[in-house]
């Protein structure tokens, strides 16, 4: 059960469990700041008209590269 839970996917995509935790945190803070960007731009719709847009999409290329030894496939984007 441990090993399913935190070893095999951070294997499976070429890290271990500290750098998939680490690059699966460096998701994590830019995606708070593209929710609270939309959630602006949703009551106020003249603020942060790119910003979500533009930290998704960079979220998008980080991953497609790849942020561990084993890069994501485009069927397998994992954080």
């Amino acid at each position: 059960m441990f090993q399913r839970l935190f070893l095999d996917h951070p294997r499976s995509v070429g890290e271990t469990y500290l750098e998939h935790q680490s690059a699966a945190l460096g998701f994590a803070g830019p995606l708070y700041v593209a929710a609270f960007a939309a959630t602006l731009h949703a009551l106020i719709p003249g603020l942060c008209q790119k910003t979500g847009s533009r930290i998704i999409l960079g979220l998008h290329a980080r991953l497609h590269r790849g942020h561990g030894r084993g890069a994501a496939t485009d069927a397998e984007y994992v954080i």
